[in-house]
Order: structure tokens, then sequence, then C-alpha cells
């Protein structure tokens, strides 16, 4: 584990299989900050909850898209050339190859959806 991966507690393990009720709200009120729960998987991708406050760091996922939806709280992604600010209900994707750096502004709670297998700190 290197230094990033450290400052974030991150399972790629699917909790929940399919046809499992899902408590999310439950899971987020109980999870800490920088915390990153794989929730199940649908096809090839995969749907994550992040528990996220402050900044995390650029990176890119070069084979992967990276949906945000923001259920709680303020997320700023900044891009190279520009940032997208999300409030509850918004959602952006973030094109595989693109630097991106998500800013938490207070806590948030976002879903994500990427390809299973994805590195969640990046490549």
């Amino acid at each position: 584990m290197n230094k990033v991966e450290e400052r974030y507690d991150i399972e790629t393990e699917v909790l929940f299989p399919q046809g499992q009720h899902m408590d999310v709200a439950g899971l987020a009120a109980a999870s800490q900050p920088w915390s990153n729960r794989t929730l199940t998987q649908v096809n090839d991708a995969v749907v994550r909850l992040g528990v996220l406050e402050g900044d995390f760091h650029w990176h890119k996922h070069d084979h992967e898209d990276e949906f945000f939806y923001v259920v709680e709280g303020r997320l700023d992604i900044e891009l190279e050339d520009r940032t997208v600010s999300l409030a509850p209900g918004q959602a952006v994707t973030v094109p595989r190859g693109v630097m991106h750096f998500p800013h938490a502004r207070g806590r948030v709670v976002v879903l994500m959806v990427e390809k299973a297998g994805v590195v969640p700190t990046g490549d």
C-alpha cells in the first residue's frame, strides 16, 4: 500500500450480492470520511458509496470512465480545463484518461459507477 492509498479506507469487495436489500443511507451515516465501499456489481460495472471530506488527489483512470452522483453535500471535481460543481441530485461522468481532482466541500456522500476492477485511487 502506498502513501496515497493509506489516506483512504477503500474496500473493493462487493458488500451486497444481487437481489439483497441495501440500506445505503444507513451505511453512509455509519461511515467516516474517505471511505469507499463497493455496494454491488451490475454487469461489468460496480456501484460504490463514497463518504468524502476534503481533497482526494489528482488522478486518472486510463481505461475506465467514472460516474459521480452526489447524494449529500457539495462536490467539486477539478479537471485540467475547468471545475464541475455538483450539488445533491447532480452528476457527471469523467471520461477515461482525464485527470481529475475531487474536492469535497464538507461531508459529501456520493455514488460512483465504474468498471469492475478499476483502481479507485487511479492508474
